[in-house]
């Protein structure tokens, strides 16, 4: 199959927001071996959208749409493709009853409009809609697939890998099963991954290696393809082994765990808890790690120390540092760090200090960075110098955070 993914929204083209859903399909369509070819995003507008169609027919048999299947005016998706294809709007039974219950429980009026989502196309196999009110559908057409999501992403996602995904494979007769993995890599970049492990990415076969970086982390995603999925796993399993033993001490983990994540479940594992002084990243790393459930079991507290006042007054720091060292040093975030573990009693303190940006402070450079952490064993202090903008640095400095955690951790 050669694929097309049309999305449409007039909010997209005016960068109100992003087009999420043609990343998502384009990865998991890449796993069951459909290959996308194009991405296009059109208006809400029905000639635009049925030249698009147009140009698409032409050069892909499987066409996704994502939007336009709402109770507006403007949602006009299945009203423009049924016109296209001679096709006729039919009522879904069980999907005008779901939309029904669903007003009927939270007790709200149900405008005549709403009835129009409930609408596909005649013949057309529905892809019922479990976290939302319209339904998805697909049909075949002279040789073409259409399949029809809804655009937000939270019912468009479950709707596909449970309805439309095993369709897809159904109509391509697939037999064998695919397995992907994620390999996560922290402090290398994608070029130096690339480089490390270059003469596996040449030879690939089955599996697959496909290498992505963002937010200052590298992945891999290794997929195979067997009849039997013991077999598929096994073969996954030899090349992130071959993987592993030339880039190990940058792994952190697999599939959708995070830095923070990663972290928790290792505190936890160790039964260690960790308290926070924060002075650059304001907060953001205790941000990040309470937002994980069970996280008041390791996180014992913190202290935001963003002016020299708190740090002196608050934690403690020796006013002779801050005057001849200043802020932004390696005795100033060991002494953040062993204090606010003291004044926690916790078994584990981590410190930030450092330059955000945009200006120089203390004459340093932005990105000059800080890191303490402190145990019963003694402090280790870490000096970093990161690029990118204010944010990118604050990030950039609680995601080292945890990872220089883990590796004392380990």
């Amino acid at each position: 199959m050669k694929a097309e993914i049309i999305a449409v929204g007039s909010e997209l083209l005016l960068g109100q927001i992003a087009n999420t859903n043609a990343q998502f399909l384009s990865q998991q369509l890449a796993e069951i071996g459909i290959d996308v070819y194009y991405h296009t995003v059109v208006g809400d507008n029905p000639q635009r959208l049925t030249h698009a169609i147009e140009v698409a027919k032409q050069r892909s048999n499987l066409i996704i749409f994502t939007g336009g299947l709402g109770p507006t005016k403007d949602d006009l998706t299945k009203e423009t493709i049924a016109k296209m294809l001679n096709k006729s709007l039919v009522l879904d039974e069980e999907a005008w009853q779901s939309i029904c219950d669903y007003f009927s429980k939270t007790n709200r009026p149900m405008s005549p409009n709403n009835r129009k989502q409930a609408l596909v196309l005649e013949g057309s196999h529905v892809l019922k809609n479990e976290h939302g009110m319209a339904p998805g559908m697909a049909l075949v057409v002279d040789h073409v697939t259409y399949m029809l999501l809804p655009g937000p992403p939270k019912e468009m996602q479950p709707m596909f890998m449970k309805y439309g995904r095993p369709f897809l494979l159904q109509k391509r007769h697939v037999r064998e099963k695919i397995v992907s993995r994620v390999l996560r890599f922290f402090h290398i970049g994608e070029s130096q991954l690339e480089t490390e492990i270059e003469d596996l990415i040449d030879a690939q076969t089955n599996p697959t290696i496909a290498p992505l970086a963002s937010d200052g982390e590298v992945t891999l995603r290794l997929t195979a393809k067997h009849e039997r999925e013991e077999e598929a796993k096994r073969l996954i399993d030899e090349v992130e082994e071959n993987i592993l033993a030339r880039v190990r001490p940058y792994f952190y983990g697999y599939n959708d765990e995070t830095l923070f994540s990663k972290l928790l479940a290792t505190l936890k594992e160790k039964d260690k808890t960790l308290a926070v002084a924060e002075s650059l990243t304001g907060g953001l790393f205790l941000k990040e790690m309470t937002a994980l459930p069970t996280a008041s079991s390791v996180i014992a507290g913190g202290v935001v120390c963003y002016t020299n006042e708190i740090k002196e007054n608050v934690l403690h720091v020796p006013k002779e540092i801050l005057q001849t060292e200043g802020a932004v040093s390696g005795r100033c975030a060991q002494s953040l760090a062993e204090n606010v573990r003291k004044l926690c009693r916790s078994d584990i303190g981590i410190s930030f200090t450092g330059v955000a940006g945009p200006d120089d402070l203390e004459g340093k450079p932005v990105g000059t960075v800080w890191i303490g952490i402190a145990t019963e064993r003694g402090t280790k202090t870490f000096a970093l110098t990161l690029s990118g903008d204010r944010q990118a640095v604050r990030m950039r400095t609680a995601k080292y955070g945890c990872y220089y955690l883990l590796q004392l951790l380990h």
